[in-house]
């Protein structure tokens, strides 16, 4: 009987522990805004401490302190935090982040994930998949998988492939374009339009030579990116954005940058919102 009870009690404790275990709080610090939503989507929103500056959704995570861009980033800011783990993605098998800062967080005892982000919709679901297995909540991945699959379900591609230029601007001293092997480039693609540069890759200053020869249907921008230029009569006293076909038919697209260039949960919307902009005849003012 004595035995019964002690291995009874045995197993409790065993139990118990595993859900210890398996129900751990973590002190997260994302620096990738695409992390932060889906560490958010699975539910584990308050265990996040800190975040870089594009972890803009949802709106919960503006009270939520920042360390900085990626690129900027200090390992005396994120370990201030005192954060159980770190995570970062990869993309294009390149990171924005310097490598030696996960080398000082390890140092410190903090666990560092870094996750490879493909930007596509299959890449977008095996990171979705990879962040919730590290997390234990991968029951709550297919949901979101699920959402995901349903809202590109939703998108109305135009009946022509329209030229679209993506235009990043920080007013008019820092203007790039988007050329192949971007973000803009996949997901514009998937919208059901083209990339208006495919002669190079990543990005490079807007000249307006490079707009007479690209002579987009459509210019994108950030909406943040579009307000330091002081709106769409800004952009149209830019050097050649006039004479392009978006420039005279005041056909402009402004979107949310995470949004737009995220590859997350909210991929499906993004495609959404793109292809319906794309679809309006009617232009911004």
């Amino acid at each position: 009987m004595a035995k019964k009870i002690y291995w009874s009690a045995f197993l409790i404790i065993v139990s118990l522990a595993a859900y210890a275990q398996g129900s751990k709080t973590e002190r997260i610090v994302s620096l990738s805004g695409t992390l932060t939503e889906i560490v958010c989507d699975l539910g584990l929103q308050n265990q996040i401490v800190g975040t870089d500056v594009t972890s803009t959704y949802p709106a919960t995570m503006a009270k939520v302190p920042k360390v900085g861009h990626n690129r900027n980033i200090s390992a005396e800011a994120v370990l201030a935090l005192r954060p159980t783990v770190v995570i970062a993605v990869r993309s294009n098998g390149s990171m924005d982040i310097k490598p030696e800062l996960f080398q000082q967080f390890r140092s410190a005892g903090v666990k560092t994930l870094i996750f490879d982000q493909e930007l596509s919709v299959a890449g977008t679901k095996k990171l979705i998949t990879e962040v919730a297995k590290e997390f234990n909540a991968s029951g709550k991945a297919a949901a979101i998988i699920r959402k995901l699959d349903a809202d590109l379900a939703k998108v109305r591609k135009p009946a022509k492939a329209q030229k679209v230029l993506f235009i990043y601007a920080r007013g008019t001293g820092t203007m790039m374009v988007s050329g192949r092997n971007t973000p803009i480039e996949k997901i514009v693609q998937l919208a059901g339009a083209q990339n208006a540069f495919n002669d190079f890759d990543n990005f490079k200053p807007l000249t307006p030579e490079a707009l007479v020869v690209g002579n987009p249907d459509d210019i994108l921008l950030f909406t943040s990116g579009l307000e330091s230029l002081g709106g769409i009569d800004g952009l149209l006293n830019v050097q050649g954005v006039a004479q392009t076909n978006a420039g005279k038919n005041r056909r402009v697209i402004e979107m949310d940058g995470q949004l737009l260039t995220g590859f997350g949960p909210r991929l499906g919307l993004a495609v959404q919102e793109l292809s319906r902009k794309l679809n309006q005849e009617l232009t911004l003012k």
